[in-house]
């Protein structure tokens, strides 16, 4: 028997602190085109900051507060657990709120990862 069950990322993640300097010496260092994706969308929702840190902590990220120069946007952080290995992420959301528009771009140290982070979260906000 097969059973096939929905199983979703977000709940083998979870969010880790750091500080400015940190976030960006790993963002910088995670800079293969493999690592990297990116995705420019409409907000399904009002664009609440509030609501969408809620998401962004849902997804397994800690929300860095005062990392980004720009405090509009939002910043965070995370592990992936999986078997016999951790997965580094980096998310930065900006948003375009004349626009009602979000840029979403999250590093990941494993090919792949960052991709399946992007479709989840931008399909939430």
């Amino acid at each position: 028997m097969v059973l096939r069950l929905p199983l979703l990322v977000n709940k083998f993640s979870k969010g880790t602190g750091m500080g400015a300097q940190d976030f960006f010496v790993r963002w910088k260092n995670l800079n293969l085109p493999a690592q990297e994706c990116q995705k420019v969308f409409k907000a399904g929702r009002p664009m609440d900051n509030d609501l969408v840190k809620g998401k962004v902590q849902g997804f397994g990220f800690q929300v860095l507060d005062g990392v980004d120069p720009k405090p509009d946007n939002l910043v965070g952080a995370g592990i992936l657990v999986c078997e016999g290995s951790q997965i580094g992420c980096l998310l930065r959301l900006e948003p375009s709120k004349p626009a009602q528009m979000y840029r979403m771009t999250v590093r990941s140290s494993k090919e792949g990862v960052a991709e399946l982070f992007v479709n989840l979260l931008s399909q939430d906000l």
